[in-house]
């Protein structure tokens, strides 16, 4: 027997209970009753004041802010719903934390995702959903289904319907090698030009030297990119492909993270007029107040639209090239 219509518990940590509010919203239903705490020894105490048993759960928290908080937050969220005989316990993790310590870069690195995708396991998750892992093969650490949805259906139509001005003399261009791939399925689905800077960096978070393949005279460059931290990369591309003739320059990204004072170097680099972001994890306070550079793509359409499938059994390889209607029903 599959599961009932009535089935779906959508449960919240506090890494971004608003993006949870539009998941329930448009899944025509609210947010289960739980909370999350800490003691004043800092260990952290959940409650869930809701029966869910035989319930199908899905317990949203992303990767940003105090991530290690809202790991555990996490964590016994999952376990708290499996000793209260949940049926399915799906994580649904828009921004992935630690996957970018997906391999063996030196000597004596630990592989963290790795360590994390053992803990979700541990914890009692039956599933995970993410999206657009920095690293494709974090899939590939979990003994459980994990899905990763895409921004790119979202992207696509951002461009289409902001760019149609300027879309004939538009260049896609990706900041470095790693994101290539993503870049140029972007580029080829608008059937827009691609080119690529190739970004040699002396340790992380630290990029002194960028040399770009591929032509931006004159055109609207548009960087793509799966994640803006400290922005670094993207401030430094913007200022080769400008340097490069391009009449202006934007950049898309998945996760807007911008940590440390990334805005504030936004606000000085005059090469870069707009970076938009999608709401996978909340802009922090700066973001939201000292600058007029950023814009929002709403993927909690996408999150929604892939619960329902999960939920109903339906296959959800349709999301990864096409962006789901506004309005979702979980019937």
């Amino acid at each position: 027997m599959g599961f009932q219509s009535n089935s779906i518990k959508i449960l919240s940590g506090n890494s971004h209970p608003e993006l949870a509010r539009l998941v329930a919203r448009k899944l025509d239903t609210n947010v289960a009753n739980i909370r999350a705490t800490q003691f004043s020894s800092s260990e952290t105490s959940v409650t869930v004041g809701e029966s869910v048993r035989d319930e199908d759960v899905y317990i949203i928290q992303t990767g940003i802010g105090s991530v290690n908080d809202y790991l555990m937050e996490m964590l016994i969220m999952a376990h708290a719903c499996r000793t209260a005989s949940a049926r399915r316990i799906t994580a649904i993790i828009p921004n992935f934390p630690y996957g970018r310590q997906d391999k063996k870069d030196k000597g004596r690195a630990p592989i963290a995702a790795r360590l994390l995708a053992n803990m979700l396991q541990s914890s009692g998750f039956d599933h995970l959903v993410t999206m657009d892992l920095h690293a494709q093969q974090i899939q590939g650490f979990f003994d459980i289904p994990a899905d990763n949805l895409y921004a790119e259906p979202s992207i696509l139509e951002y461009i289409k319907d902001n760019i149609a001005d300027y879309y004939s003399q538009a260049v896609v261009v990706s900041p470095d090698a790693g994101g290539a791939k993503r870049a140029a399925g972007i580029a080829d689905r608008l059937d827009l030009p691609f080119a690529l800077i190739h970004k040699e960096r002396q340790q992380a978070n630290e990029v002194f030297q960028m040399i770009l393949v591929g032509d931006v005279m004159n055109r609207l460059a548009i960087i793509i990119d799966d994640m803006a931290d400290t922005c670094g990369t993207l401030i430094k591309a913007a200022e080769t492909v400008k340097a490069h003739g391009a009449t202006d320059v934007i950049a898309i990204v998945t996760h807007g993270i911008f940590s440390g004072k990334a805005i504030e170097k936004l606000n000085r680099c005059s090469a870069l007029s707009k970076v938009v972001c999608t709401n996978t994890v909340p802009l922090n306070e700066t973001a939201t107040t000292t600058t007029n550079k950023l814009e929002v793509i709403d993927i909690s359409g996408t999150i929604a639209e892939a619960i329902r499938r999960l939920h109903n059994g339906e296959s959800i390889s349709y999301l990864f090239h096409h962006k789901p209607l506004d309005l979702v029903h979980s019937a």
